[in-house]
C-alpha cells in the first residue's frame, strides 16, 4: 500500500518538473549556441592570428639558424681565442721563466759590473800612470831624436871617410889579389918543397931501414910492427927496436939540415893497439899503452938528437885498425907504430 503510495507520488513530480526541464535545455541550447559562435568567431580570429604568428615564427626560426650559425662562429672563435689564449699563457709562462733568467743574468752582471767598475778604477789609475810615463817617454824619443840627429851627421861623414876608404880600399884589393897569387904560388911551392923532402925522407928510409916483412910503407906512412920495437903489453923500447930507431934518428938529423927553416914539418909518431884486454898492472887501457908506446919513441929519438919542435906523439888504442879481424895474426897487423912526415 505504501509502495504504491510512492509510485504515484513520484509519477506526479515527474510531470511537474518536464516543462522546466525543457526550458532548462532550451535555455541551454540557446547558450550552447552562443557559445559556439563566439567558439568559431574566436577560432576565426585565433587562426588569423596563427597564420600571422606561423610567419613570425618562420622569421624567428630563420634568426635562430642565423643565430646558430653565429654561435657556431662564435664558438669556432671562442676556441680560436681560447688556443690563442693557452699560446699566450705558455709564452708568458716562458717569457716569466726568461725574466728570472734575465733577472738572474742581470744581478750577475750587476755584480760584474761592479767588478769591472773597480777594474775601470783600476784601468784609470794605470791610464795616468801610463800618461806621466808617456809624458816622459815623449822628453826621451825627443832626446834620441836629437842624438839620431847627430848620429846621422856622424854617419855622413862616415860614409864619404868610407867612399875614400873603399876608393883606396880597391888599390889594396888589387895588391891583396896579387899578394894572394904570391903566397899561393910559395905555398904550393913550399908543399912541392915538403913532398920532395917527404919522398926523399922515405927513399932514404927505405935503404937505412932493414927490409924486413915487419916493417911497411903504406901510402905516406911507416909502419913497424910493434913487436919490432915492445915487449907485448909495455912501451920500453927492446934493443932491437932502438937499433931500428938509432937508424930513423939519423935520417931525421940529415932531414933536418936539409929542410929550410921556413918550412912547418914534423914527424907524427902515432901508436896502435889491438883489442885485448890490458893486463898489465902499468896500463889502465889500450889508450894509455898506444900512447905510452908513442911518446917512448919520441922520446928516445929526441934523446939521440932529433929537435922536439919536429915530433908529435899520438895515441889511438885500438880505435883505428888496418884489420878487422879477429885472429892472432889480425891482431898483431893491428899492434903497430906510424911514422908520417907531414905539415905542423
Amino acid at each position: 500500500m505504501m509502495a504504491g503510495l510512492n509510485r504515484r507520488r513520484g509519477r506526479g513530480s515527474e510531470e511537474a518538473y518536464w516543462p522546466g526541464f525543457v526550458d532548462a535545455m532550451a535555455q541551454l541550447l540557446l547558450v550552447i549556441t552562443f557559445l559556439l559562435s563566439v567558439f568559431i568567431v574566436s577560432q576565426f580570429l585565433l587562426a588569423r592570428q596563427i597564420t600571422g604568428q606561423d610567419s613570425a615564427l618562420g622569421q624567428l626560426r630563420a634568426q635562430i639558424a642565423e643565430l646558430t650559425q653565429l654561435l657556431a662562429l662564435e664558438k669556432a672563435a671562442k676556441a680560436d681565442v681560447e688556443g690563442s689564449l693557452l699560446a699566450l699563457q705558455d709564452d708568458f709562462a716562458a717569457e716569466k721563466n726568461k725574466n728570472a733568467s734575465l733577472s738572474a743574468m742581470l744581478e750577475g752582471e750587476g755584480a760584474k759590473g761592479d767588478a769591472a767598475s773597480l777594474t775601470i778604477s783600476g784601468l784609470q789609475t794605470s791610464l795616468d800612470k801610463e800618461k806621466t810615463i808617456s809624458s816622459e817617454a815623449l822628453a826621451k824619443v825627443e832626446l834620441l831624436n836629437q842624438q839620431i840627429a847627430a848620429m846621422r851627421r856622424q854617419l855622413q861623414t862616415l860614409n864619404a871617410l868610407l867612399s875614400d876608404a873603399e876608393s883606396k880600399n880597391k888599390a889594396s884589393e888589387a895588391q891583396i889579389a896579387d899578394l894572394g897569387k904570391r903566397l899561393n904560388s910559395a905555398l904550393a911551392q913550399r908543399v912541392q918543397e915538403l913532398t920532395r923532402y917527404r919522398s926523399e925522407f922515405f927513399g932514404r928510409l927505405r935503404q937505412i931501414l932493414s927490409q924486413r916483412s915487419d916493417i911497411l910503407v903504406v901510402g905516406d906512412r911507416f909502419v913497424f910492427q910493434a913487436e919490432v920495437l915492445f915487449p907485448k903489453g909495455q912501451a920500453t923500447l927492446n934493443p932491437e927496436g932502438q937499433a931500428e930507431m938509432l937508424k930513423l934518428a939519423d935520417a931525421l938529423k940529415q932531414l933536418e939540415k936539409e929542410i929550410p927553416p921556413d918550412i912547418a914539418w914534423v914527424l907524427r909518431v902515432d901508436g896502435h893497439t889491438d883489442n885485448d884486454p890490458i893486463t898489465s898492472a902499468q896500463f889502465k887501457s889500450n889508450w894509455e899503452l898506444s900512447a905510452a908506446r908513442a911518446i917512448a919513441v919520441v922520446n928516445f929519438l929526441i934523446a939521440n938528437g932529433v929537435s922536439p919542435q919536429h915530433l908529435v906523439a899520438a895515441g889511438f888504442g885500438e880505435f883505428q885498425p888496418i884489420d878487422p879481424g879477429s885472429t892472432e895474426e889480425a891482431k898483431s897487423r893491428n899492434r903497430r907504430i906510424e911514422l908520417k912526415l907531414t905539415e905542423r
